[in-house]
């Protein structure tokens, strides 16, 4: 039964009394004294009797205080990037711990928190008792704890170690009597180290080092003064002060101050710290690569089990190249935020791994892991979407497998592939027919058509199987998926998809996807070691290269995308792909080099459609670009291996209609070329009854003997109906246009070109200069004589092999200027031609002897003459110096037309053949002029030549 509180006791004596007198005529005062003297002596030996009990047997259930350094205390799991120096994340269940011996923590870090919570922790034994008895008269009050006094260093150990915080008194005993215990068994540094452990920051931050690392970013060791200060400041009310910081940095300059009154620091130290501003670092700040991290934390956790990754301290190493995910980070928010206000992609992801070991070096799931509007959270890297004709290079690999090549010549044409039912007909992305083009062009120019020809002629089920090879794991029901497979219709996860082309980057051979090197136990023992295994060759060398050929040439697909752009990397080869689903959800860009294979997903999380004509080329290729061009930044360029030579027995697979029969035709005469025909009027072209390829192979054997009845494959009827289509309609187009056809329906002409003849060449004299003569200057007056039975249509002049220059009028002549023009043999080289390019040419040998000439510049960019626009300035300026050794400096000058008043816009003295400088002002519209001033090395100044240049606004 508890006991009466104080107060209420002492009223129920006061009431009996006051009775008793009224009751009675005559008290004796000395009774009463008497009787109040016995009851405090009856209440102290009962409380003091108490108090023992409760002592005793609160004593009796005590832990064993030796047992307090080998309590086993919840570690933070660590995870670090590949270099083991980047700390990503800690994972904890509810508390992050670091464990840190006492000599890693800086004296005055000590000193600030003895300063502020135990001043006399030296000197007691474990236990104010006077702070004791007051919190016990306190909690029998029902006041708060805080009101009897603070707890010693070795209570609040014991507190936060053993007996937790309740309000009680029993609690308050516990914490007492273990206090002394372990003042007893423990030296005072042990106590420290173990409250520098255990004591809570706030923010499941337990122990100084956890704090400083979240707080500061830093080691405990490196913490200055006033950071030191901080940390003490926060164990009384971690929650409060980390809320309100100008609370924090009020009660951290007071620790400053008791700090210097206990003689810790001096007041001039104290108040120069004081002065610092409080800057903690923001909670969430202290996750880096927050999708990756988590992928990784799923991947410990099927390992090893939720509790020792929670609790178990592990120190894991992954496969994180820092440096490359913070660039892919920034690249996919800039990217990502670009798309969000112009292209209603609101989304994006970019996943990169090393094709050499699988390894993921870079892993975005979303632009913003922050960002709740755009579902940030979710790692859109592991989730499914249709990946468009990115899928393509995969359908065409089958095909390679089953014996089809590079050069086999799908016809891309309108085609009905229903063969009976619904209509299933796909169109291209622009909308276009192709006619006969080889798998190559039809990769590159990733055209819709003719990959569902191959997915059929690959077969599906053959498709599914290489993807299972390639490490895919989202085809699971392979009868569900038709035709539409090669345009996107399944699904896959960007992780996986960049892990099969990477495994296209190294030539086949795969190397299962992983993120984790490396796992140590609290202790220091190794519990995980990745090993790189021996690589699966899921795919033949061969193929691989003509998927990795075919996609690195820019030219191939030039064109449908043009030449250059997102897809190229300078001065480096790069195979890509890009992919864009039907309705505009989904927009890809896959590609690799030999060492680094990198995917980007772009679109919405909730499935919104983006602006239409969005895609991967548009919006993911410059993400992706932007990406592999910084990471690739001072790499060693690689090449892939060449396209392999295939020759087969079947003409439609080495690049020919087995229909047409190629031949070499004038095109003056439209007959058959001769040797006399010149080669700039000669033309291949193929004379052809088309048909599809099903017409001359057995799709199941494309090597194998023609079908006896092709007829009776199912897609016959389908794909011939389309080539005969196109071609009538080609036919009719030509015609009208008058263009120059490439095939002809029919038979090959059997006449021979009748207008190129020996007998109608030009006669050609060459007049001056005369062979064997010797110029004195740089210059060249050529003059001929030339006459042609059809008439002289032009007369090119060539120097050494490179034109000069051209006349198309009588008399032919030709004057020609270089200062840069080496005094030595030279030949000149003189060609006449008819109008329908009859062909003379007259070869003639000179030396020059001429003066030296001074240094002078010729202009490179801009062009003399040039018109430029306001918009491009800052601009660059570009000359090629003549005579560089003999110069100086080169310095430029720019006037307005009309005005003389010159700017200098640069100088430079690092003189080499290009020199380059930088016009940075934008001038007002007007005509320019642009002055070259070189200074020799004998301090001389000479003109170099200038150039006019119109600016417009």
């Amino acid at each position: 039964m508890p006991l009466p509180e104080p107060k209420k006791f002492a009223h129920t004596v006061v009431h009996h009394t006051q009775t008793a007198l009224h009751h009675a005529q005559k008290i004796n005062p000395r009774r009463v004294l008497r009787f109040a003297i016995w009851i405090a002596l009856f209440g102290g030996i009962a409380g003091a009797l108490i108090l023992a009990i409760l002592v005793a047997i609160v004593s009796s259930q005590l832990p064993d205080p030796d047992k307090l350094t080998d309590r086993v205390v919840a570690q933070s799991t660590k995870i670090y990037d590949r270099t083991g120096t980047h700390l990503l994340y800690e994972i904890f269940s509810n508390e992050r711990r670091t464990l840190v011996e006492l000599e890693e923590i800086p004296t005055y870090a000590v000193y600030a928190t003895i300063a502020i919570e135990d001043k006399k922790f030296f000197e007691h034994r474990g236990v104010r008792w006077v702070s004791v008895v007051r919190a016990g008269v306190s909690n029998l009050l029902g006041r708060k704890e805080g009101s009897g006094g603070a707890s010693t260093i070795t209570q609040q150990l014991v507190k936060n170690a053993i007996v937790g915080n309740k309000r009680t008194l029993i609690r308050k005993i516990k914490e007492a009597v273990l206090a002394t215990k372990i003042e007893k068994t423990y030296t005072k540094n042990q106590i420290l180290k173990l409250y520098f452990n255990e004591i809570a920051y706030g923010s499941s931050n337990y122990g100084i080092e956890a704090a400083s690392q979240a707080y500061f970013g830093k080691t405990v060791h490196d913490i200055t003064l006033a950071e030191a200060a901080t940390l003490a400041a926060l164990p009384k009310a971690p929650t409060r002060y980390l809320n309100n910081h100008e609370a924090l940095r009020a009660r951290r300059d007071y620790v400053l101050e008791a700090m210097a009154d206990q003689g810790y620091i001096t007041s001039e130290q104290a108040q120069t710290a004081q002065q610092i501003p409080l800057e903690l670092k923001a909670r969430l700040a202290n996750i880096e690569a927050p999708h990756f991290v988590l992928y990784v934390k799923e991947r410990l956790t099927e390992r090893f089990g939720e509790k020792i990754v929670e609790t178990g301290g592990l120190t894991v190493i992954t496969t994180l190249d820092y440096d490359l995910q913070k660039i892919a980070e920034e690249e996919v928010k800039k990217g990502g935020e670009y798309n969000a206000k112009n292209n209603n992609a609101s989304n994006a992801a970019l996943v990169a791994i090393d094709p050499k070991t699988g390894a993921v070096i870079a892993m975005v799931g979303s632009r913003d892991y922050f960002d709740d509007e755009i579902d940030g959270q979710v790692n859109v890297a592991l989730r499914l979407r249709q990946p468009g004709s990115s899928f393509k290079p995969f359908v065409y690999l089958a095909g390679f497998e089953r014996g089809y090549t590079p050069t086999t010549v799908l016809y891309d044409t309108v085609t009905n592939f229903a063969a009976g039912g619904k209509p299933y007909i796909p169109h291209n992305y622009d909308a276009k027919e192709h006619g006969p083009v080889t798998v190559r062009k039809a990769l590159q120019g990733s055209l819709n058509i003719p990959a569902v020809k191959m997915l059929y002629l690959a077969g599906v089920h053959n498709v599914l199987n290489l993807a299972g090879r390639l490490g895919y794991t989202t085809f699971t029901n392979p009868d569900n998926y038709g035709l539409a497979l090669v345009l996107g219709g399944a699904e896959v996860k960007l992780l996986e998809h960049t892990g099969g082309y990477a495994t296209l980057a190294n030539q086949g051979k795969r190397f299962p996807i992983t993120t984790i090197l490396e796992v140590k136990d609290h202790g220091g023992s190794t519990l995980f070691k990745y090993e790189v295994p021996t690589a699966e060759q899921a795919v033949a060398e061969e193929q691989a290269a003509k998927i990795s050929a075919i996609l690195s040439d820019d030219a191939a697909r030039a064109y449908v995308f043009g030449a250059g752009g997102a897809l190229t990397l300078p001065g480096r080869p790069v195979a890509a792909k890009t992919g864009t689903t039907n309705d505009y959800k989904d927009g890809w860009t896959m590609g690799y080099t030999p060492s680094l294979a990198a995917g980007v997903w772009v679109g919405n999380n909730d499935n919104k459609v983006m602006k239409p004509g969005v895609g991967g080329t548009a919006g993911a290729a410059p993400i992706w670009h932007a990406f592999m061009n910084r990471a690739l930044e001072g790499k060693p360029v690689e090449s892939f291996p060449p396209m392999p030579e295939i020759k087969t027995r079947k003409p439609i697979l080495n690049g020919m209609d087995a229909g047409g029969v190629p031949v070499k035709i004038d095109r003056i005469s439209g007959k058959l070329a001769t040797e006399d025909t010149p080669e700039e009027v000669t033309q291949e072209v193929i004379f052809m009854q088309p048909h599809s390829i099903l017409h001359y192979i057995n799709k199941d054997d494309p090597t194998g003997p023609a079908p006896v009845n092709p007829a009776a494959d199912p897609q016959y009827a389908g794909w011939e109906a389309g080539v005969r289509v196109w071609i009538e309609k080609k036919q009719k187009e030509m015609e009208e246009k008058g263009e120059e056809r490439t095939f002809i329906l029919g038979d090959a002409p059997t006449e021979f070109d009748d207008v190129h003849k020996k007998e109608l060449r030009p006669s050609l004299t060459v007049i001056t200069p005369q062979s064997g003569a010797t110029l004195r200057e740089r210059i060249i007056d050529a003059q001929v004589d030339v006459s042609a039975s059809r008439g002289v249509a032009r007369v090119a002049y060539f120097l050494d092999g490179a034109i000069i220059g051209e006349a198309t009028n009588h008399p032919f002549a030709l004057h020609y200027e270089n200062r840069e023009w080496e005094n030595g043999q030279h030949t000149l080289l003189v060609k006449a031609y008819d109008d329908v390019s009859n062909m003379t040419s007259v070869e003639i040998s000179f030396s020059l002897d001429a003066a030296p000439e001074p240094p002078n510049v010729t202009w490179v960019s801009p062009k003399p003459n040039n018109t430029i626009f306001a918009s491009l300035f800052p601009l660059q300026l570009e000359m090629h110096l003549f005579k560089k050794d003999n110069v100086q400096s080169v310095k430029i000058f720019v006037h307005r037309e009309g005005d003389d008043a010159r700017t200098l816009i640069g100088e430079t003295n690092a003189i080499t053949d290009t020199v380059l400088m930088t016009w940075n002002s934008i001038p007002q519209a007007g005509t320019y002029i642009l002055e070259p001033k070189l200074t020799l090395k004998d301090g001389s100044t000479i003109s170099g030549s200038e150039n006019n240049i119109t600016v417009r606004e």
